[in-house]
């Protein structure tokens, strides 16, 4: 038996126990508004997308063409949106989670305006944001079970087979989905690191990003003067993460340590050594130092560290930071994923400066000569020139084969004279290819865009001005916006109903009965998409 019938029997007995003081109640509308409404608060929710995150992690494990994807969103009806068109468009939410960005929080959610990515936003908007996100998920459900119990209605009141309807009723695959949700890093100390984990997990996340970047000190993955922490200080705040999962209850959440280190150069910190061959002996060896020969090597304020038998001076830069040596980066990558594997973490993130196969795949191959399964989310960054990049590798690929490429020009790749060449067009399929690519040889488990919505935004919104304040007037709405939305189906053409609209007048039927006073009436303008 379904829920949606164990609810229906439940509220019914209630009816019966309680008399003619509930005989104004309808078992089969509290049924309905239950079913509505599965999810009560967002520790169901984390609880219930942890399990599902946990089942494709081990599908991914047992099968690595299951690679799961997101996009970023920065808003709840833009998440909900999303969700809708791919349950549309794929018949299922399955493998498809949602991400959100710590970079859309501070551009756009911000009571300061537009702020950079570095962690300056009220911490606060990010639980507000993963709140919003779920209440907007689970209306489109509210909606979409409304619409089928509409149906249900019309079918038995002409006397059709309702079995098929009620099915799907029985059956309804919820749009809530997992959200990895990005903590920067961390917001302060470890304790406020926990104490906005666990606003965050009560809002709903099942999943949490945190990166090894120093908290003061944050910068965006893709820009320069990025500062790290110790290994130490960076295991404490997985600590703490995964202390808020436990605290509330959410035993199987996931944590994603994200490592800045490849193009990362600096440090704030040199951290104490204990014993050779500890954490933080390793992370101070890939500090650039000069020999110190005597005191006279010395300064004044300067520092001195032993280091295999010999005493030298870290470089320390006028703003008091440490410089790690050149072209370490790959082996701090290394060294970063595998101590936070080891010490709590689920799934990594390496932020990296382009998208390249190989690349990933390297750093992934050294990695698991330790951690077997170790598994990757990856920023499918706007950041990076996408086409750039990828015209580019194909070139090199190209010329390393020795092809003729007399016709082109590496440093004019980007150019449209390109655009419709076999080798852009091997660049685009590539580029096509490369989360399946990228998940089979690179060890992506998740694919995510952080930016997309911001961007697709921003295009929409340019190409709708450009006509509607030109010669197009409202053709441009017309012709680019809402036919569009007619021809592909759109729910959200009937923006009413998509705001809740009709929502409301069922519940006012509910309530009162013949007396309410509902908006969907014969007058209501949205009749007219019905054509």
């Amino acid at each position: 038996m379904s829920q949606y019938q164990n609810d229906l029997n439940a509220v019914s007995q209630l009816c019966q126990q309680n008399g003619s003081g509930w005989s104004a109640i309808n078992p089969e509308y509290a049924a309905r508004m239950k079913a509505q409404n599965r999810f009560k608060t967002g520790l169901e929710i984390a609880k219930y997308t942890a399990a599902i995150m946990r089942k494709d992690m081990a599908d991914y494990d047992a099968d690595n063409s299951q690679y799961t994807q997101s996009l970023g969103c920065w808003h709840g009806f833009i998440g909900q949106q999303k969700m809708l068109a791919v349950k549309k468009h794929q018949g299922t939410t399955d493998k498809s989670y949602l991400y959100l960005s710590g970079w859309m929080v501070a551009a756009l959610r911000s009571e300061f305006g537009p702020l950079p990515d570095q962690s300056m936003h009220e911490k606060t908007s990010v639980a507000a944001l993963i709140e919003e996100l779920y209440t907007f998920l689970r209306q489109a459900d509210a909606r979409e079970l409304g619409d089928l119990f509409k149906q249900l209605d019309s079918a038995k009141a002409a006397g059709k087979d309702s079995s098929e309807i009620q099915a799907q009723i029985d059956n309804y695959e919820t749009h809530v989905v997992p959200i990895i949700a990005d903590i920067d890093a961390g917001f302060g100390n470890e304790e406020a690191t926990y104490l906005l984990a666990k606003k965050m997990i009560e809002a709903g996340a099942c999943c949490i990003q945190i990166e090894n970047q120093v908290s003061d000190a944050k910068q965006c993955g893709h820009q320069d003067g990025k500062v790290t922490v110790p290994h130490e200080d960076f295991l404490a705040k997985i600590n703490a993460v995964r202390y808020a999962f436990l605290e509330l209850g959410v035993d199987d959440g996931v944590i994603v340590a994200r490592t800045d280190s490849l193009g990362a150069g600096l440090t704030q910190k040199i951290p104490v050594s204990t014993k050779a061959g500890d954490l933080a002996s390793q992370y101070n060896a890939f500090l650039d130092t000069t020999a110190v020969n005597s005191v006279d090597d010395l300064n004044d304020g300067d520092l001195a560290l032993r280091q295999d038998g010999q005493l030298v001076k870290p470089v320390r830069l006028p703003n008091g930071l440490f410089k790690f040596k050149d072209d370490t980066g790959f082996d701090r990558v290394v060294l970063d994923c595998i101590t936070s594997l080891q010490n709590g973490a689920d799934l990594l993130w390496i932020e990296t400066e382009k998208p390249h196969v190989g690349q990933i795949g390297a750093m992934v191959d050294a990695i698991r000569q330790t951690i077997p399964n170790a598994k990757l989310v990856y920023n499918n960054s706007p950041s990076f020139n996408w086409t750039l990049n990828f015209r580019q590798q194909v070139f090199d690929t190209w010329q390393e084969a020795g092809k003729d490429l007399s016709q082109y020009n590496r440093d004019e790749l980007m150019s449209v004279k390109y655009d419709d060449s076999d080798l852009a067009q091997e660049a685009d399929e590539k580029i096509r290819t490369f989360q399946a690519d990228a998940a089979r040889e690179a060890g992506i488990f998740h694919h995510l865009i952080t930016l997309p919505t911001y961007h697709t935004a921003a295009l929409s919104t340019d190409n709708l001005a450009k006509g509607y304040f030109g010669d197009q007037g409202m053709l441009a709405y017309v012709k680019g916006v809402q036919r569009q939305e007619l021809r592909q189906g759109l729910a959200c053409v009937k923006h009413q109903a998509m705001a809740g609209s009709n929502l409301g007048d069922d519940h006012k039927e509910y309530f009162s009965g013949e007396q309410a006073l509902k908006a969907a009436g014969e007058d209501n303008t949205m009749n007219q998409f019905d054509a």
